[in-house]
């Protein structure tokens, strides 16, 4: 049996998420896209940063969720009203201040929900500085 490739590419993906959500135009770049997964970065500036010198835990959630939600558009095409039913994340050290880098796989793609993870590292290391769990519930077929 093959594996289920993406339906649309990065730059279709960057394209719609310009579209449906405006505000983040810029926010996350999508660097790859491949069967079930997807890796998405994020420049870091000062105003992600939290006390003590480290990117705010936020911030991570937001490229998690964000990194999530793409995968699944890459899989199942341009569908907005997929959505986050379910995420967890585990901060696992303090990340230094530098670009993030984002990997997202689904582990089961179905009719109604996809779930999957994230690892995030800091660009340049192979540290894991976060993992998420996540659940998105996919909208029924019109």
């Amino acid at each position: 049996m093959s594996e289920r490739q993406p339906v649309i590419s990065a730059d279709e993906i960057a394209a719609f998420i310009d579209e449906v959500f405006p505000q983040m135009q810029g926010v996350f770049r999508v660097d790859e896209v491949g069967p079930m997964r997807i890796v998405v970065s994020q420049s870091i500036s000062e105003a992600h940063l939290r006390p003590g010198g480290t990117v705010s835990g936020p911030t991570m959630f937001a490229l998690a969720d964000c990194a999530f939600y793409m995968a699944v558009l890459a899989m199942i095409g341009r569908e907005a009203l997929t959505v986050t039913t379910s995420m967890t994340i585990n901060f696992l050290r303090k990340p230094p201040v530098a670009d993030l880098v984002a990997e997202a796989r689904i582990l089961k793609l179905g009719k109604v929900l996809a779930v999957g993870d994230v690892l995030i590292r800091s660009e340049g290391s192979a540290d894991v500085v976060a993992q998420a769990s996540v659940t998105y519930a996919i909208p029924p077929a019109r």
